[in-house]
């Protein structure tokens, strides 16, 4: 989302040619003379485009058949349908919706070019910002979720209805749309110039999309969002997450919490935390924290060459990491609901059954057969010894 031109951009200002209206022209270059101005940075990151084309092709794949079953089991075999659920069903609209755009961005990765018009390019933007915060959200919804039924089993069933989990579930749908849509119409896919001082290897003419926002948008309001999402789509999220997993595993070092199965509840609990929070840190971390340092970087407050090459070669590793959640999240729907898990364990001893029943009617099948034609054998057997003997 880094301007391929900032060098263009820089030697077009105004100030570079002076003022066509005054005649002294020792002014019109005096900010060439200013310390405060310096040459742009040279870029380093060409290695992005065919980073995201590979990368968003495998999630794509992955992405749309996993969660496609995950939509199907909810939908067709899921019979009993908590808020859990709810949460988990809201969370597979999100990561499809995404995973739909992907075939674009990977044809735009790989072609540098975006022939699609300006708002699918701007829609699908706003939609790689819903996914990535809406995930962040229903996964922490899904944690809270967890911490109320364990650590308040009682107090908590009040709250934990299907019709609070739906209104949650269009509380967090409003925020995160009211947050990306406008970043994502934002964006201008502009065309591009030809810029043969480009690194990139895509300085030919062409639309650009995913990649220009202007230094002035990024003063003016990304650095605003930015912030915005960094508390509310990630640190408060992040920490509650970490504070619901600590108190559950508090609750659980209680005996009286066990219950009578308990060592195996335990290992279930455990193991569905450790997943919880392992794919939560790993696709989130590395890319909202490289987004601060990198709105930093855009807006001028963090400055100097080698700081922005880090970044620059950072964000698209981090991006790529947090596009995978779409095919990270399935492996939470299984090792959170134990109603899914039971509808799998029926779904293949339905089918296991089946295998068993229709073995046993085709032994059974052979077996009359055989019986049956031994019968005749004998039969035909006795009339010959009978003709025979009235001979």
């Amino acid at each position: 989302m880094y301007n391929s031109t900032p060098l263009m951009e820089t030697i077009t200002q105004p100030w570079a040619y002076g003022n066509g209206s005054n005649s002294n022209a020792s002014a019109a270059w005096e900010p060439w003379n200013s310390t405060s101005v310096s040459m742009p940075c040279p870029k380093n990151d060409s290695f992005k485009y065919p980073l995201y084309s590979t990368v968003f092709s495998i999630v794509f794949v992955v992405g749309l058949i996993t969660n496609v079953v995950a939509m199907y089991i909810f939908v067709c075999s899921l019979k009993l349908r908590n808020e859990t659920t709810t949460y988990m069903m809201n969370l597979v609209v999100s990561d499809l919706l995404f995973v739909l755009t992907l075939p674009m961005r990977v044809f735009y990765f790989i072609q540098r070019d975006w022939p699609f018009g300006g708002t699918l390019c701007q829609l699908s933007v706003s939609l790689f910002y819903t996914n990535m915060y809406g995930s962040i959200l229903f996964l922490t919804c899904i944690s809270v979720d967890r911490f109320l039924a364990i650590v308040y089993p009682f107090r908590s069933r009040p709250l934990r209805t299907k019709r609070n989990a739906r209104i949650v579930c269009a509380g967090v749908w409003v925020l995160v749309l009211a947050a990306s849509l406008p970043t994502g119409f934002l964006l201008d896919p502009t065309p591009r110039k030809l810029d043969v001082n480009s690194s990139s290897g895509g300085g030919g003419a062409g639309q650009f999309c995913f990649e220009n926002f202007s230094s002035k948008q990024w003063k003016s309001h990304l650095s605003k969002v930015v912030i915005f999402i960094e508390t509310v789509g990630f640190l408060i999220p992040l920490m509650l997450n970490v504070f619901c997993s600590v108190m559950v595993l508090r609750t659980l070092r209680k005996p009286r919490a066990l219950g009578r199965d308990g060592k195996l509840n335990k290992t279930k609990i455990l193991r569905m935390i450790i997943v919880h929070l392992c794919i939560f840190c790993f696709c989130f971390i590395p890319y909202n924290v490289n987004l601060v340092f990198y709105s930093l970087v855009r807006t001028k407050t963090l400055q100097g060459c080698q700081v922005e090459s880090v970044v620059r070669t950072i964000y698209p590793i981090a991006l790529c990491i947090s596009v995978s959640n779409c095919c990270f999240d399935p492996i939470v729907y299984y090792f959170t609901s134990e109603t899914i898990q039971n509808s799998i364990k029926r779904k293949s001893q339905a089918n296991r059954s089946y295998d068993v029943k229709f073995s046993e009617a085709l032994q059974s099948e052979t077996t009359s057969t055989s019986t049956s034609l031994r019968f005749s054998l004998q039969t035909l057997k006795a009339k010959v010894f009978n003709n025979e003997s009235t001979v």
